[in-house]
């Protein structure tokens, strides 16, 4: 079996922030490789004036994916899903042979209680949550913890992560990384326009 990270989100643009943190938990959690799937759009916010079209986010990812063991993909577009517990269910269905886990930052477990079917993403997958500066606080006091809170493992079990029973919970810490999104889109508006071309994981 593989074990694969994966690691939701617009990546708009992506940044060192992202391979960092996906980098230390590759390591944390023994994975052979993570992948970054670059979302079409995400239900819980409105379409941002700001937000740069799919294949030029695809491509800043993969841009940032270079040399690592990190594969960035449109696949959700690819598999028509909106939502995350769909998109789990079917790379379930697609690579048997993987084992998946989901990676998250502290920022979406605040607001995991508002994602569709969460609890049941939580018995479909690990998650391991990824501390945030700012975010740490409102994450462990969010609803979703409440419910998660017993379902929680050691940060020093994560490599053991394949054997736990599923719902689990982990939480990581990596040294920080103070690049973000919004900041990059402030210095350079139109960063997109230096990206083009997508770039898909290979065929079941």
């Amino acid at each position: 079996m593989t074990h694969v990270g994966i690691l939701g989100g617009s990546f708009n643009p992506a940044h060192r922030g992202h391979r960092g943190i996906t980098l230390s938990a590759i390591d944390a959690l023994a994975l052979d490789e993570a992948w970054w799937l670059v979302s079409p759009g995400n239900p819980l916010k409105d379409a941002a004036n700001d937000m740069a079209p799919l294949p030029a986010r695809l491509a800043s990812a993969r841009r940032m994916a270079r040399r690592a063991p990190i594969r960035a993909t449109d696949i959700e577009a690819r598999l028509h899903t909106r939502y995350t517990l769909d998109t789990i269910r079917k790379l379930k269905r697609r690579y048997p042979k993987i084992r998946f886990i989901w990676l998250m930052g502290a920022d979406n477990l605040a607001d995991f209680h508002r994602w569709k079917n969460w609890r049941q993403i939580a018995r479909e997958v690990p998650i391991a949550v990824i501390a945030r500066p700012g975010y740490d606080g409102r994450a462990l006091a969010a609803p979703a913890m409440g419910w998660l809170r017993r379902f929680q493992r050691r940060t020093d079990h994560a490599k053991s992560w394949t054997t736990w029973r599923l719902p689990a919970l982990v939480l990581l810490r990596f040294r920080p990384d103070p690049t973000s999104a919004t900041g990059l889109r402030a210095e350079n508006p139109d960063w997109a326009q230096h990206f083009a071309g997508p770039v898909v994981l290979p065929r079941s």
